[in-house]
């Protein structure tokens, strides 16, 4: 499957954004899920889905803030994020893994996930 990223832009703080993923076909057995690295720091888990069942995990950092869903008939997933702060600053990936099923600290792991999209980059500023 192959995944395209896009949505990133400039927003202010307590602005929102919406991100998309989508892929080349219907990730129907897969989980999907979103991660982000900001400069000089690590990739890490934002948000994932199991498309099949819809299934939803957050990193608590972000929970109650962004939201992760699906779109079957576009066979895309979104990210939508709320009340950004700066230290949302980052480029976001979009990542799939094909099942069985997985754990949150399983994909939380960037090295279980076997296709990644392109970044987009998300900038928090005044």
């Amino acid at each position: 499957v192959q995944l395209q990223a896009s949505g990133g832009g400039l927003v202010q703080p307590g602005g929102s954004l919406r991100l998309s993923c989508a892929a080349s076909g219907r990730p129907f057995s897969y989980y999907v899920s979103w991660f982000r690295q900001a400069p000089g720091k690590a990739r890490e888990f934002v948000a994932g889905i199991k498309w099949s069942v819809g299934t939803l995990y957050y990193a608590d950092s972000v929970k109650g803030r962004f939201t992760i869903s699906r779109d079957g008939a576009k066979n895309t997933v979104y990210l939508q994020m709320n009340s950004l702060n700066p230290e949302d600053t980052a480029v976001y990936y979009c990542a799939a893994v094909q099942g069985p099923y997985r754990s949150l600290q399983q994909l939380r792991n960037i090295n279980e996930y076997d296709y990644w999209g392109q970044g987009t980059q998300v900038t928090v500023s005044s």
